[in-house]
């Protein structure tokens, strides 16, 4: 098959697999960045064993790129309708072309170029598909901490909590555990048992961090007043973004654990590969749920008081907004802390309510209702004005009659005289 380009997504990524030239091309015409798998697919495949034999010297011709899933990205696996299995939750299939030109959906083949045929090399692509999403995640965490003005470091050396403390040993074995790997090209049991009992210590410092969280968003929502409010908003704009960090950091450690776990299975049990990615998985999913849970929470808070503090700006025009810059600031954290674990978030700030602003507002209703006033003065006016008209018209008439009266009274007694 000419200019045949396979591809897997996980959910998470895309692989692309073909000749250099082909991928190449292929993501060219995507307009898709990604990153080279290298060395580690290669010597994954040819870890299959029948697979090197049929496949020969094609494998060593094979090029292969990942690409992070984007709502971009996601349109290719939706434009070539790629198959998706039940069984392993990948979605797979194959585009074809000539002279460069990609034009539509194949099924795989059953020649040697057919990878993918092959479920042991699916399910070490897959595999190593995962260790690239969770490094990937990794790195923009990386990048998050290095941005924020103090470091997770200083904040975990700075408590006298024993599962901080105890956090700091652990990552520094994980981080001992990820060089050795990267040295080796694999995980050994040696390797493994400096590691496999840190897993406890970093959900205890997980959980500590998330109780501080809603520790926070807890004493947000005890505040009525204005200037408790403003002094909590300042302490919560404070302390969210180093317990941010420390979240951030042991889902790091996390994700490093768990890429060494699958290269351990696949130097232990490669046939267990599949099904252990699928946990591992459910299990990182599990861990996002819990944390987008918990900082939501700090985030509805945060916003319940911006909204407090704008309908007071009258009364308070230098604390409320204060109350909602603080809550900017750490709706602003935490939408850039979701944004690194992958946990889509879609707030906007609050507006700060000027003094100026709502005092203009208050005018325009007090007018309003001045307005409303004058014009239902103005209608009582006439109606008695009408009234009064109607009286005068009445009594004229009746002063009128009387008159009359009189003088014809006055006319008959001068006839009889």
């Amino acid at each position: 098959m000419d200019n045949e380009i396979q591809l897997i997504s996980d959910g998470d990524g895309l692989t692309v697999i073909g000749s250099e030239t082909d991928v190449e091309r292929f993501l060219a015409s995507e307009r898709l960045s990604s990153k080279n798998l290298g060395l580690r697919w290669l010597k994954s495949v040819a870890g299959t064993g029948t697979v090197v034999a049929q496949a020969g010297s094609d494998i060593a011709a094979e090029s292969a790129c990942w690409v992070k899933l984007t709502r971009e990205s996601a349109q290719v696996v939706k434009k070539y309708g790629l198959r998706e299995s039940s069984k392993t939750g990948l979605s797979t299939g194959a585009v074809k072309g000539s002279k460069g030109q990609i034009r539509g959906f194949v099924e795989f083949a059953s020649g040697p170029r057919s990878l993918l045929g092959n479920p042991a090399v699916l399910a070490h692509a897959a595999g190593i598909m995962a260790q690239f999403a969770m490094q990937q995640t990794m790195d923009e965490i990386t990048d998050y901490l290095a941005t924020i003005d103090e470091k997770v470091d200083d904040v975990l050396r700075a408590q006298e909590d024993i599962a901080l403390s105890d956090m700091i040993g652990a990552e520094l074995m994980i981080e001992e555990a990820m060089a050795i790997r990267e040295q080796v090209g694999r995980v050994s049991e040696i390797t493994w048992s400096k590691v496999q009992a840190t897993p406890g210590t970093i959900a205890t410092t997980q959980v500590y961090a998330l109780r501080r969280l809603e520790a926070l968003a807890e004493k947000m929502e005890r505040k009525t007043k204005i200037g408790d409010l403003a002094a909590a908003a300042k302490a919560a704009e404070s302390k969210a973004q180093e317990w941010l960090a420390v979240l951030a950091r042991c889902f790091q450690l996390q994700d490093a654990l768990a890429v060494l776990e699958l290269d351990r299975v696949l130097d232990a049990a490669p046939e267990e590969l599949d099904r252990h990615r699928l946990g591992i998985r459910i299990a990182r999913r599990n861990r996002l749920d819990l944390i987008s849970r918990s900082t939501e929470r700090l985030v509805v808070q945060m916003d319940v008081a911006a909204g407090t503090a704008n309908a007071k700006v009258l009364l308070h025009p230098t604390k409320s907004p204060a109350v909602v810059q603080s809550s900017n600031h750490v709706v602003t954290g935490v939408d850039d802390f979701h944004g690194r674990l992958g946990i889509e978030s879609g707030r906007q700030p609050s507006e700060t309510r000027r003094w100026a602003v709502a005092a203009a507002e208050v005018r325009d209703k007090a007018l309003e209702t001045g307005a409303k006033g004058v014009g239902a003065a103005r209608g009582l006016g006439n109606e008695t004005l009408d009234r009064a008209s109607s009286v005068k018209g009445r009594l004229s008439s009746g002063i009128a009659e009387r008159a009359r009266r009189r003088r014809g009274d006055e006319a008959e007694l001068d006839e009889e005289g």
